[in-house]
């Protein structure tokens, strides 16, 4: 199955992805409609199953709900799965509605099981890596994921602040990536840190607390998107 072509149009682009990790979950529709009149047009989503990281947060039926709210106003669905044995849960989130399904190195030694079982499912596949793992752990998989995702924080909980090495991170990934491939990045995301990582090569940038743990989450994404094109 071909990936939604509006995500293949998005991912080559600047985009700044508010996650709603970090969204007040009384209020999801509400919040995740805020920013998207503000102008976001791709919403993360972070999956935790309590033993990849020690918190637990949402499933496809979160996914499910989102779905259509998101598509009909011209956005697409990130899902991160911060979760061991991505291929067990992989086919619920794309049946979901997931649009990009990224998962970490470090939870599978079956990558491109995982990568074809997301394309399978109509979505784009990106691979994640934690700080701790060396960015030419990816290098094998280049030829068939559509991004990289490099965490700027420990996975696992929102608002910690930045790793400041995740910047020559980020441009090893970048130097190491084909031009094609969107690089992502994620934690201590806001409006000083977003032309810091964009100059470093990260055109897609993860922002959880900096936008929903503000009193106006339109008005804090568009900050950080002011920064970013700076």
């Amino acid at each position: 199955m071909s990936p939604n072509p509006r995500a293949s149009e998005l991912y080559a682009t600047t985009q700044i992805m508010p996650s709603i990790l970090s969204s007040d979950f009384a209020k999801l529709g509400e919040q995740v409609a805020q920013v998207m009149d503000a102008g976001a047009r791709v919403i993360h989503v972070d999956v935790m199953d309590g033993h990849f990281v020690p918190p637990i947060t949402i499933g496809p039926l979160i996914v499910s709900a989102l779905a259509d709210q998101v598509h009909d106003a011209g956005g697409v669905l990130d899902v991160h799965l911060m979760i061991e044995q991505p291929d067990r849960q992989v086919e619920e989130f794309t049946k979901a509605g997931a649009d990009a399904v990224s998962f970490h190195i470090e939870a599978t030694p079956h990558v491109n099981r995982v990568v074809n079982q997301i394309r399978e499912g109509g979505a784009l596949a990106g691979i994640v890596l934690n700080p701790g793992t060396a960015v030419t752990a990816v290098a094998g998989a280049f030829e068939d994921i559509d991004f990289a995702l490099c965490m700027s924080v420990n996975p696992g909980w929102g608002g910690q602040p930045f790793i400041e090495e995740s910047l020559s991170r980020l441009q090893a990934l970048r130097a190491m990536l084909p031009e094609r491939h969107a690089l992502q990045v994620d934690g201590g995301i806001d409006p000083d840190r977003a032309p810091l990582v964009r100059a470093a090569g990260a055109n897609m940038m993860v922002a959880g607390s900096a936008i929903f743990g503000r009193a106006d989450p339109a008005a804090a994404f568009r900050a950080i998107a002011d920064a970013a094109s700076s």
